[in-house]
């Protein structure tokens, strides 16, 4: 389960902010997980949740978006709308697929407290 560490990395950027920005909690995070990330969303709300104790993260809302997947297809040369990896082009039927949006896991925002 690889999220995980993803969400240990999450941590780790929350850590680092806080320290750069001076805040003591975090009320809110939101976080994009692309539907072609690789990332399952409730693995990683379990994950957060699970490292959130005692953490800047302690209390903590997660609010994850999923941005649909998004490819250039080399077969019709068309940006498409994808589901998941290994999925083919709904256009041609080709699996020459390069994915352009929804690759992405990021922090969109926090919303913070001091004390």
């Amino acid at each position: 389960m690889h999220e995980a560490s993803l969400a240990a990395g999450v941590l780790q950027l929350v850590e680092d902010a806080a320290r750069r920005d001076g805040f003591t909690r975090v009320l809110t995070l939101r976080l994009a997980a692309g539907r072609l990330a690789a990332v399952d969303v409730e693995a990683l709300r379990f994950s957060l949740a699970s490292l959130a104790p005692g953490t800047l993260l302690d209390g903590a809302d997660f609010d994850i978006e999923e941005p649909p997947g998004q490819a250039w297809c080399l077969g019709c040369e068309q940006t498409v709308a994808v589901e998941r990896r290994g999925d083919a082009c709904p256009a041609c039927g080709s699996h020459r697929l390069h994915p352009t949006a929804g690759t992405e896991l990021r922090v969109i925002d926090l919303i913070v407290a001091n004390g």
